[in-house]
């Protein structure tokens, strides 16, 4: 459990770290090539103005500092930008081709650019590495293309970079946490150790008292007869005796060694014959005891741990359903296990009911009402360690409140 505490603490962290970067990798990149793109489309849009070319101005004096779509005209712009244009009759085909500002398109290549620019029928778009855009005239279109190359070989690089970066920084960040998740959680290692090494050493301390409270109270019932006393002695080592086995069973589970008794077993036959056996009791309280369980269903996992799990859940509806109640216990598949459900009416109030509380019934040492505590004789951690041997079967438990007075503890496991 410690082990898997520690993967879960890397995990959860690693996790959280890569969806951190990819969102910042990802606007980072998104932002870049959003600017890259617009200031193309700022080019085109000043050469599509100027019937393909760019405005003369005197020199240091761009005309309007035009920031259109994050592009900035300057003296070295149509220095820098590589284009050609080439003007089409209504009918598409190439009447005028100016490739002067370019060396790797020949006036045959801007001729089929063009034309099958206007048949695709778009007013932009790509043809392999050139963006371009398609200007009705008078005369006919005038079809602009910018050599975007330069452009996108930088996007390309500054995405492999990035992305090679955020890989490194995950890598390392798994190394260090790692190594300093283990020092961090030292101490809450450390004290889960002891506090499980003390539950099981008390445990088996308090058995031996225990052992002796019980024999002095036989010695005393044979030489003074039976008394109310006595019988309170009994009681108390009964239920002593139930915490320290609940409490070395939760110190069990929490070492993950019930697993190893894992089999095939009928747990219709066990829920049966586990709950069947709180009928009497039900009837000797005036309480209506249903028992709907499906014949032959098969579970791989641990039968005395299941025992337990039906006898808690049911002895738990016992115990808070209301005076001449309902208690209905039932077992159905459910995907590939079981789901087994406890339902019992009760005279508890509203407020205790709630979903809040109900989710809080399976903390260890948790009572929903706490005035009951006396009467019923547990400790409040019965619903908790049935939860652990849930969970210890990949299930899930839950508890949900019906119609205002009805409680059904619902378990899927397998």
């Amino acid at each position: 459990m410690i082990r898997e505490l520690q993967k879960k603490f890397i995990t959860i962290t690693m996790v959280s770290l890569f969806l951190v970067i990819l969102l910042l990798i990802g606007t980072i990149n998104a932002v870049n090539i959003y600017q890259m793109n617009h200031k193309i489309d700022g080019a085109l849009k000043i050469l599509s103005e100027n019937q393909g070319n760019f405005p003369k101005f005197d020199k240091g004096k761009p005309p309007g500092e035009n920031f259109d779509f994050g592009f900035r005209l300057s003296e070295e712009t149509p220095f820098e930008t590589r284009y050609f244009t080439v003007r089409l009759s209504t009918e598409g085909t190439a009447s005028q081709i100016d490739t002067s500002h370019i060396r790797a398109i020949s006036s045959s290549d801007a001729r089929e650019y063009a034309e099958e620019a206007f048949q695709k029928g778009k007013k932009s778009g790509f043809k392999e590495s050139y963006k371009y855009v398609m200007v009705a005239q008078d005369s006919g279109y005038l079809v602009i293309f910018i050599d975007c190359s330069n452009s996108l070989q930088t996007m390309s690089f500054f995405l492999f970079i990035s992305i090679a970066v955020a890989l490194g920084t995950l890598l390392l960040m798994f190394i260090l946490v790692s190594i300093f998740s283990r020092k961090a959680l030292n101490p809450i290692i450390e004290s889960m150790e002891k506090q499980k090494q003390f539950i099981t050493d008390a445990g088996h301390e308090i058995k031996t008292p225990l052992a002796i409270i019980s024999a002095n109270a036989d010695v005393l019932e044979l030489t003074g007869g039976e008394s109310e006393w006595i019988m309170s002695i009994r009681n108390q080592i009964t239920r002593l005796d139930k915490l320290v086995k609940n409490l070395l069973m939760l110190s069990k589970m929490d070492e993950g060694t019930m697993k190893t008794g894992f089999a095939e077993f009928d747990i219709s036959r066990t829920v049966k014959e586990t709950a069947g056996s709180f009928k009497a009791v039900a009837e000797t309280q005036n309480k209506t005891f249903l028992l709907e369980v499906e014949e032959g269903l098969k579970l791989y996992g641990e039968e005395n741990s299941i025992q337990q799990l039906v006898s808690t859940l049911v002895d738990n509806a016992l115990k808070y359903s209301a005076a001449g109640g309902r208690i209905k216990v039932s077992l159905t598949p459910y995907k590939k296990g079981v789901k087994l459900e406890v339902f019992n009416t009760t005279d508890m109030p509203a407020d205790a009911l709630t979903k809040e509380n109900l989710n809080k019934l399976f903390d260890r040492f948790y009572r929903a009402d706490s005035s009951r505590s006396r009467d019923t004789g547990g400790y409040g951690i019965g619903l908790s360690i049935a939860k652990s041997i849930v969970e210890v079967h990949h299930g899930k438990i839950s508890a949900r409140c019906e119609n205002g007075n009805e409680v059904c503890f619902s378990a899927t496991i397998g």
